[in-house]
Parts: structure tokens; sequence; C-alpha cells
């Protein structure tokens, strides 16, 4: 069998088509405008504008890019929310990587331990 056959299928879904839009300060972040169209690219005015932000905070270890949600029914919305929605990104983020670090310091193998599979001589 090869590879090919063995492949999920891949289909974009004719009734979730958007035109994006881009804009940007060229210092901070974009937005991304989300316009839902239907399969002949008319606007669908049966599902609402999206607006999603991108910006980029610096780490200790580089660079780490964010996507958010920006609610809000227009551009001059989406521009004066902005910074709310990063905030908000950043806390969310942080709070995860904090998770992520307490999961990986509970999943330390400890040797004697029942469920460790290190065996002690």
């Amino acid at each position: 069998m090869s590879q090919m056959e063995t492949s999920p299928e891949i289909n974009m879904d004719a009734n979730a088509l958007s035109r994006e839009e881009v804009f940007t300060d060229s210092r901070v972040g974009t937005i991304r405008k989300m316009t839902p169209v239907t399969v002949n690219g008319d606007v669908d005015d049966s599902r609402p504008v999206q607006f999603i932000g991108s910006t980029q905070i610096m780490t200790p270890g580089g660079a780490l890019p964010l996507s958010f949600e920006i609610d809000c029914d227009n551009l001059e919305g989406a521009v004066a929310a902005f910074g709310d929605a990063a905030r908000q990104a950043v806390e969310r983020t942080m709070e995860e990587l904090k998770e992520m670090q307490r999961q990986q310091a509970s999943s330390i193998v400890v040797p004697g331990r029942e469920d460790s599979k290190i065996q002690m001589p």
C-alpha cells in the first residue's frame, strides 16, 4: 500500500470559506480580517466577519508568536482592542506554559517507585 493510500483525505470545506485581508502598523503586529464568502466568492452575510490579531513576544528562548481572536465588528474596533486582546493572549500563553512545566515536573521518573520503569539492582 502506498503512502498516498494511507494518508487522510485533505479537502477544503466549501461552507467555511473566507476572504482574508491583512492590516499592519509595521511595528507591533497584524490584524487579519476574515470575511466569510460563498464558494462563488460572494460575501456570505449569514456568518460573522472575524478579526484575528498576531504579534510576537521576546522570551529567553527567542520570539514566541501569538495569534488571538479580537471580538469586534469592524477594523477600527479591532485596532482599538488589539492591545487588550494581545495582553490576554500573553497571559493565557504564560499560564499554559506554567501548566506544561508542572506536568513535566510531575512526570519525572524516580527509581524505585512502582510506576517507574527504572529497575533498581
